[in-house]
């Protein structure tokens, strides 16, 4: 199952996209799908100026959240660290809201949601941190906290907005229909370099799950090794939440459910993961426009369908770390 499954998460991914393609409110043949060059033109608009973009949006996305996952729970050394969970999304929630108040370019929507995040990122990390440890409760308290505050700072910002601030709701559900090709060629470079820097760290992200003691006896600097993972993640996560909203659990499920099947290493954890996180994106937000078609559920309710009995299920079942 461990060599095979990469190649089930693309094929996967494969099938569930051209089912994607396919359904709609306007359903496409087929054969139009394998033989383009025999569809209506307003087909092709269909198929390839708002579904594919969607569909990549989705595979994009969710290898984001999913990546970033792995590396957040590492660090923290806990199955229940999550992006969102720990209050990063939520600043970086704020920072695209503030963009968007200021009619800024949709690359400085990322741009000013990764300031937004990463200094959040660093403030829920220093307050938790005792002794040169993480503890995970007071993590979570204070994610809670700065999530708290920092959403009535949303509140507040949608309230001066005013009537467009109904966009903004339903952005804040998850939402891909607004995907562009444009904004698939921004997701592409953050998720690309995210992808490089885990992996070349990877080993050393291995040393964490020992913990801080045993990595730095290994000759790691784990301060700034962790620094570096976490200015990464909050960048991939501020673009993430930037371009859809706010898209829970995925950085919860697919790192738990993958590190079940190919062991706590990164080398194999990583890519898969990244692979699953863009499948199971996918596969929801072709759900969410299944289920009642034409009228779409967001996605953000979707995952949070499948996300929220499993983050339960965590915090009963595990207690410890996550080697």
């Amino acid at each position: 199952m461990k060599r095979t499954l990469p190649i089930v998460l693309i094929l996967g991914i494969l099938v569930v996209g051209v089912l994607s393609i396919k359904i709609g409110s306007v359903s496409t043949p087929l054969s139009f799908i394998f033989f383009p060059e025999t569809a209506p033109e307003y087909i092709k608009t269909i198929i390839y100026e708002i579904r594919l973009p969607r569909i990549f949006m989705a595979i994009l996305i969710g290898m984001m959240l999913s990546s970033s996952g792995v590396v957040v729970q590492t660090v923290f050394q806990n199955p229940l660290a999550d992006p969102y969970i720990i209050g990063i999304a939520a600043s970086a929630t704020f920072g695209a809201v503030l963009a968007y108040i200021f009619n800024l370019p949709d690359i400085m929507y990322g741009v000013t949601a990764f300031f937004s995040c990463i200094i959040s990122t660093f403030l829920i990390f220093k307050l938790s941190n005792r002794g040169g440890k993480v503890d995970v409760t007071t993590l979570l308290i204070i994610g809670i906290a700065i999530s708290s505050f920092i959403g009535a700072m949303t509140s507040f910002a949608m309230y001066l907005i005013g009537e467009d601030s109904f966009k903004i709701t339903m952005w804040l559900m998850g939402y891909l229909g607004n995907a562009t090709w444009e904004k698939v060629l921004i997701l592409t470079l953050p998720l690309i370099f995210s992808l490089i820097v885990f992996y070349l760290n990877r080993s050393q992200l291995d040393a964490l799950l020992s913990g801080d003691e045993e990595a730095h006896s290994l000759g790691i600097d784990v301060q700034k090794l962790k620094i570096k993972v976490l200015a990464v993640a909050s960048l991939v996560v501020a673009f993430s939440v930037a371009f859809s909203g706010m898209i829970g659990f995925v950085g919860l499920i697919i790192p738990h459910t993958i590190r079940m099947i190919t062991g706590p290493s990164n080398s194999k954890l990583l890519p898969n993961a990244a692979l699953a996180g863009g499948f199971f994106l996918l596969a929801c937000d072709t759900v969410g426009r299944m289920i009642l078609a034409p009228v779409e559920i967001p996605i953000g309710v979707v995952t949070a369908f499948f996300g929220a009995p499993f983050f339960l299920y965590l915090a009963f079942k595990n207690r410890g770390g996550i080697g």
